[in-house]
């Protein structure tokens, strides 16, 4: 009967380190797997800090001026004003067109 016992508890023992093997080898993967994802992680963060400083000198070039026009021509003036409004009209036109499309495409899915 100990020679049962024997067996018994060095297949369970020998199962177990095998087990543990396995186990270890998929975390030791998983980690070289992750180290690696943050590598590219960080590559690609760097790329996108580098784009949002490009967008940002891009954006403070474009910005409008809002230096005082008190004593600024009002016929300069008054154009600007109506160019900004035909701008703004413009886009209204825009987003009521693409409403009008999604709107036309609700009515062709649910008819």
């Amino acid at each position: 009967m100990p020679d049962v016992w024997f067996a018994l508890w060095s297949v369970l023992v020998v199962g177990t380190l095998v087990g543990a093997f396995l186990l270890a080898r998929r975390l030791w993967r998983s980690l070289v797997a992750l180290g690696r994802e943050l590598a590219r992680a960080g590559e690609v963060t760097s790329e996108l800090a580098d784009r949002a400083a490009e967008l940002a000198e891009l954006a403070a070039q474009r910005r409008a001026s809002t230096d005082p026009t008190l004593f600024a021509d009002r016929d300069e003036l008054r154009d600007a004003v109506r160019g900004l409004r035909r701008e703004r009209a413009h886009r209204r036109e825009e987003r009521a067109r693409r409403h009008a499309e999604v709107a036309r495409g609700w009515r062709t899915y649910w008819t």
